[in-house]
């Protein structure tokens, strides 16, 4: 007959086994829950986004150089000592403003020269004139041969082209003396001078006095490969980027020190050229300066203005992945609640988020969270993502 003590050890292994039974029950209720997912039917819910026309403002960053709207190099156009510089180094002058004076004393004795053979040659003219005259006359009566008749005619018109080329020695003098005052060709700012009073100059000479340029407005020389040049107006005439007319777009401009310069430029598309080694055109920005902020030779960055297009559709990031050949790829979800995979052509950034040109359309629903769960042909349960999708006005792209 079993004692107490036997009794009371049965009942505990009894409650044991009892324990042990409902343990293992219930981690077969969580293990069964976890493989269908938690969700209704067993689907993992993926978190998805319902794609939209955007309205995308596309831009292209390039590198480029400011460079003098005009230029020209100041040189003498007669020889001489120069007798003064009347201008002050990195400043503005106006065109026509006389920059530097050669001494004019040869060529004033050189001018009034020119006028006294002149003078000498008028008053010649007045002789022969009358003395033809009066031959005519005396021919007439047979008072003096015909040949010295026509003599006297020859003698005439000789000096009057002697007085014609006397008129053109006194126009020579009065352009040579002109020429000792050295003038701007052009208005803008001068740099440093190259001579001093005292120095001799050579008419015509290579080594330039000063230089001028012209800074305001200025140019902004940036570079682009052809390819996109091409890309960009096949778009303009295909009607898929809009707000750029007659040719230009409008460009914003980043100076060496990371601020933004205030003024906007135009690209001029017109004044291109192909490098034939590189295959790179070379795009000019007219910018105006009239704080004259920018100097040529300045290191700068174009943000040029391409265009805009009004049916742009957007991926964010993290919805786009790669395969093992380096090819876009993303999940969509359609309408059967199936995970279907989309290859995926994009083009550039747009803020956080892919432009994409082909693969993907308004109204897909795409997979932006729980890729990690769901293979193409899965079932899953789509919900709404968290975060919105990119904001349609306010997106702006770059290359």
């Amino acid at each position: 007959m079993p004692t107490n003590t036997t009794r009371f050890a049965r009942s505990l292994l009894s409650a044991s086994a009892l324990a042990s039974a409902l343990m293992l029950a219930a981690c077969g209720q969580g293990s069964g829950d976890a493989q269908h997912g938690g969700g209704p039917g067993g689907a993992p819910e993926v978190s998805v986004i319902t794609l939209a026309p955007q309205t995308v403002t596309l831009t292209s960053e390039l590198s480029g150089r400011t460079t003098a709207f005009l230029l020209a190099d100041v040189r003498p156009q007669v020889s001489g000592i120069v007798k003064a510089r009347l201008f002050t180094e990195g400043g503005d002058v106006k065109a026509g403003q006389t920059l530097y004076q050669i001494d004019p004393a040869p060529y004033e004795a050189a001018l009034a020269s020119a006028r006294a053979t002149l003078a000498k040659a008028e008053a010649n003219v007045q002789t022969l004139k009358l003395k033809a005259g009066r031959y005519d006359e005396l021919a007439g009566i047979d008072a003096v041969s015909k040949q010295d008749r026509d003599d006297t005619q020859a003698s005439l018109k000789q000096a009057i082209a002697d007085v014609e080329a006397g008129k053109a020695a006194v126009r020579t003098a009065q352009i040579n003396l002109d020429y000792t005052r050295v003038s701007a060709p052009i208005s803008g700012r001068i740099g440093r001078s190259a001579v001093t009073p005292g120095a001799l100059l050579t008419a015509n000479q290579e080594t330039s006095l000063a230089t001028v340029q012209q800074l305001d407005p200025i140019y902004v020389d940036v570079t682009q490969t052809s390819a996109e040049l091409l890309q960009l107006r096949d778009e303009l005439a295909a009607g898929t980027l809009q707000g750029v007319k007659n040719g230009q777009a409008k460009v914003k401009l980043l100076l060496e020190n990371g601020s933004t310069y205030p003024l906007e430029g135009m690209l001029q598309f017109s004044e291109v050229s192909v490098d034939q080694g590189t295959g790179s055109v070379t795009l000019r920005a007219v910018f105006p300066n009239p704080q004259r902020r920018l100097l040529p030779g300045m290191y700068v960055r174009a943000v040029v203005d391409r265009g805009t297009s009004s049916k742009a559709i957007l991926a964010p990031q993290a919805a786009v992945s790669r395969d093992a050949k380096g090819h876009a790829t993303a999940m969509v979800v359609d309408n059967s609640g199936k995970v279907q995979a989309r290859a995926l052509t994009t083009s550039r950034m747009v803020g956080d988020s892919w432009l994409v040109t082909s693969g993907l359309a308004a109204g897909d629903k795409l997979v932006v969270d729980g890729l990690q769960s769901i293979q193409p042909g899965a079932t899953v349960k789509p919900v709404p993502a968290k975060t919105a999708a990119p904001a349609a006005s306010a997106a702006s792209a770059q290359n």
